[in-house]
This record gives C-alpha cells, sequence and structure tokens, in this order.
C-alpha cells in the first residue's frame, strides 16, 4: 500500500496554490509598507523643512542691532540643544547663536541638509537650513531630527518584523494546507487500493458536500456505485443462467443419453430430436432475452426512436393479448383519456406494455380482470396495467425487477424471469418510471413520467388510484360515478 510523504509536499497543488498566495501577499504587504513609510518619512521631512523656512525667514527679516539678541533669547528657551541656531560671519566665525562652527562640508545656501553634532558622548543628527544674508553673513537654523530617524528605523523594524511574522504564518498555513491535501490524496489512494483489490463496496471518503474536491469525489462514488450494481447484476445473470439454464440442460442431456439407450425405431429418435429441438429453443429464448436487454440498457435504440401515440400501442397490444385472455375466461379491458404522444421506440414499447399484459394474464384466475389504461394530463403521461390476481408482495417488488427472479407462488409457471428485467430497462430507456402497487386484490404497474424528477405529486398518485378503481375494480364505484361512467 502506497502512502504520501511528507516529502512530496511541495509537489502538492494545494502546497503550490498556498505558495503564491503568499508570494501575492507578501509583494502587496511589501508594496503597502514602502507607500507607508514614504508618506510618514516624506511627512515628517516637510513638516520639519517647512518650520525651518518659517524661522529661517524671520531671522532674515530681523534688523542685524537686534539679531544677535534674538538669538541670545532663543538660546535661553533652549537649553538642550533641540533648535539650535547661529550668526556666523562671512568667512564662518561664529556671532551668536549656539552653534560654535558651521557642519563640514559648508552646506548648501536655501536647501534643507542634515549633519552631526556631539552631545555628551553620541552623536545626534540635525536638519538644518543655512541662509546668506545680503550683509554677507549666514544664518543657520536646525532641528534635532534623532527622534524623527529613530521613529522611522523603529518604523521598519516593525514593519519588517511583522512581514516575516506574516510569511512565517503564510509558509505555516501552506504546510497545513498541503498536508490536509496530502492526508485526503492518501486516504483516496488507499480507497482506490481497496477497490482495485475487490472491495467493490468501498467509497473514496469525503468532507460534505462543499469544495471542488468533494464534488469530484462525490461523481466518481456515484460512478462506483453504478459498477458496483452492474458487476452484481453480472454476477446476479452469471449465477442464473447457472441455475435457470442447468435444468433445461440436464433435461437435454437425459433426453439424448435415453434415446441413445432405448430408442429402436426412427420414430423414437424422431421424438427425442423434437424434445432436444424445443429445449433448446427455450435456451435460445432465453440468450435473446438476455441480449435484448442488454441491446436496450446500452441505449442502442435510442437511434429509432420516433413521434408515437402510447394509446395506440396500448389498443395494439390488447387486441393481441385479447383472444389469450378471451380462452382463460378474463375480461381484459382497455381506457384511454385520449392521445398520448411520446417520442420512443414503438415495438420496445410494445414489447413492454406486452410483457405486463401477459403476466397479469398469465397470473389471474379465471372470471378476473386485466386492465390496460393510458393517460395523460397536467399530473404526468403513461400507462397503468392492473389485475386481480394474487399480486406480487412489497418486499418482493425490488427483485421481481432483476433478470432471472422469480417469486415462489410462480416458480412452476412457465417463464425465464426475464420479462420484467426488460420492462425495467425499457422503461429506462424511454425515461419512464416504473411502479408496482398493490391493487388490492391483485397487481398494478405502472410506466410514468412528468415533466420534472423526483416524486409524483399528490394530485398524481390520486390520479393513478382513481384510475384503477374506476377500471379494475368497478363494483367499488358509487352509483353516481358508475351512471357517469356509462356512454
Amino acid at each position: 500500500m502506497s502512502s504520501v510523504r511528507l516529502s512530496d509536499l511541495h509537489r502538492t497543488t494545494s502546497f503550490r496554490l498556498a505558495l503564491l498566495f503568499v508570494a501575492l501577499f507578501g509583494a502587496a504587504s511589501l508594496m503597502l509598507f514602502g507607500f507607508l513609510y514614504w508618506r510618514t518619512a516624506g511627512y515628517l521631512s516637510a513638516e520639519t523643512d517647512d518650520w525651518l523656512a518659517r524661522e529661517q525667514a524671520a531671522l532674515a527679516r530681523t534688523a542685524p542691532g537686534e539679531l544677535a539678541a534674538r538669538l541670545d533669547d532663543h538660546g535661553i528657551s533652549d537649553p538642550g540643544l533641540q533648535r539650535p541656531f547661529a550668526w556666523f560671519d562671512a568667512s564662518g566665525n561664529r556671532i551668536a547663536g549656539e552653534l560654535t562652527t558651521l557642519p563640514s562640508p559648508f552646506p548648501p545656501m536655501d536647501r534643507p541638509f542634515e549633519f552631526m553634532l556631539k552631545q555628551g558622548e553620541r552623536n545626534v543628527s540635525f536638519r538644518g537650513l543655512a541662509h546668506r544674508l545680503p550683509a554677507g553673513g549666514i544664518i543657520l537654523v536646525s532641528q534635532n531630527v534623532h527622534e524623527m530617524n529613530e521613529f522611522s528605523e523603529r518604523l521598519v523594524g516593525a514593519m519588517a518584523w511583522g512581514g516575516l511574522l506574516v510569511l512565517l504564518m503564510a509558509l505555516g498555513g501552506a504546510a497545513l494546507t498541503g498536508i490536509g491535501a496530502l492526508r485526503r490524496i492518501d486516504g483516496v489512494t488507499r480507497a482506490i487500493e481497496r477497490i482495485v483489490g475487490g472491495d467493490l463496496a468501498e467509497r473514496l471518503p469525503t468532507r460534505g458536500p462543499g469544495g471542488d474536491l468533494d464534488r469530484l469525489v462525490h461523481v466518481v462514488n456515484s460512478m462506483l456505485d453504478d459498477l458496483e450494481r452492474l458487476m452484481h447484476e453480472v454476477k446476479g445473470v452469471c449465477d442464473g443462467i447457472a441455475h435457470d439454464l442447468r435444468t433445461p440442460l440436464t433435461r437435454l442431456l437425459a433426453g439424448l443419453e435415453r434415446a441413445r439407450r432405448r430408442a429402436m425405431s426412427a420414430d423414437d429418435y424422431a421424438t427425442a430430436v423434437d424434445e432436444a429441438i424445443a429445449e433448446m429453443q427455450g435456451i435460445l429464448s432465453t440468450f435473446s432475452a438476455l441480449l435484448r436487454i442488454s441491446e436496450v440498457e446500452d441505449g442502442a435504440r435510442r437511434g429509432g426512436f420516433t413521434v408515437l401515440d402510447l394509446a395506440k400501442v396500448a389498443a395494439d397490444v390488447t387486441e393481441f393479448y385479447d383472444p389469450l385472455a378471451e380462452g382463460k375466461d378474463i375480461a381484459l379491458s382497455l381506457e384511454s383519456t385520449g392521445p398520448v404522444e411520446i417520442s420512443g421506440d414503438p415495438s420496445l414499447l410494445f414489447e413492454a406494455i406486452s410483457n405486463l399484459v401477459d403476466n397479469a394474464i398469465k397470473f389471474t384466475a379465471s372470471g378476473g380482470r386485466v386492465a390496460v389504461r393510458t393517460f395523460c394530463g397536467n399530473e404526468g403521461l403513461g400507462v397503468i396495467v392492473a389485475d386481480t390476481g394474487p399480486g406480487i408482495p412489497a418486499e418482493e417488488r425490488d427483485a421481481v425487477l432483476r433478470r432471472f427472479h422469480r417469486a415462489e407462488k410462480s416458480r412452476h409457471t412457465p417463464g425465464t424471469g426475464l420479462g420484467l428485467s426488460l420492462v425495467a430497462a425499457i422503461s429506462r430507456l424511454h425515461g419512464f418510471r416504473l411502479e408496482i402497487e398493490d391493487a388490492g386484490p391483485g397487481c398494478r404497474v405502472t410506466l410514468w413520467r412528468d415533466g420534472g424528477p423526483g416524486e409524483p405529486a399528490p394530485s398524481a398518485r390520486q390520479h393513478l388510484a382513481d384510475v384503477e378503481r374506476k377500471v379494475v375494480h368497478p363494483e367499488k364505484l358509487a352509483a353516481a360515478e358508475i351512471v357517469s361512467l356509462k356512454p
């Protein structure tokens, strides 16, 4: 038995799709984080530059005699050197302010720049703006940007750690998704191996109605159900052939051996040959019925479909079996609500209705009734064959549709047990539903279909019950109903 290993994780479609989504999400997150950092850092720098420009413009408008006093006042209000100002002469010598020297290299005029100042044991970043006065002096205003730079660094670090955490979680999720897919594939693989090994009752595991894989598994399981049913039918056919053909073949062999041992005249040999021919004809008819059922189930006859009147087909069947029913003193009747036009094979539908009528006559005692009824309306369309015979027990109504199955009470009645199997195959080919119900007494077989799948509407069932009551059991009608049925 094979098993999917974790080393095959990277080959799974789920893991690859998860990695693809991780990559796309990572790229989108990187772009988002980059945009946020660019906007935040740009906003802080723009605010700083705007403040420096305002302060520099204010100092530039100050008279030279008041400039030194104003710088001294600013130094008193800024003892921590967070925003140091200074005034230098044209040679770079300090005149007033907190800064003693100009930054090196020489700063550009009227453009923001960054420089470092030593405060205690560390170098601190400042952002400054220098302006040359008309008299030749230089005004320098600056602001401590250490906290702003530190904020940017922490923002970048937080984004980096957040991205790493998201990446690890995404990889973990991808791994879990891949492992889940591996386990499902492993379970499906083991189930398939058990099916291949001969366990036709095994089905692929599912986790509910949702999901693409679950939908595929449900379809495959439906296919396996059909395969199991077909295999059981093949086995049943083989068993049925072995069981039902053993008796005629044994009689054929015994008759031939008896003729060889005992026959003394040409007439005796001729009688033995006739008996052998009769047995062989019965065997050939059984095989012909089996081949016909297979042909119908394969849908090979669908190409011969044409528009026909089901009521006309039922009338032909009734006319064909009327002498047989009359010979057994059985009342065979036909009723129709009008034309029932459908698309189908007339010969197959004739054979299906013939089998139903033949069975009804065969199992109905003398003096009984067999009724054939066609109907077409909002409730559906189809044909009903009802009789007053012994009926079919509820527990055997599904079994009688299988090949070679015969109810216990019909074991001594001539037949192969293939008639209802052929009827079921023909009804499926034409989209009909076959229902066997109790007629009280007797049996009612209905072939019907409507515009949609599923169970018939209550009105349809009531309609079929009324049909059976009026046709098969007229004695149950009220007097007014009997009068209404008269022509």
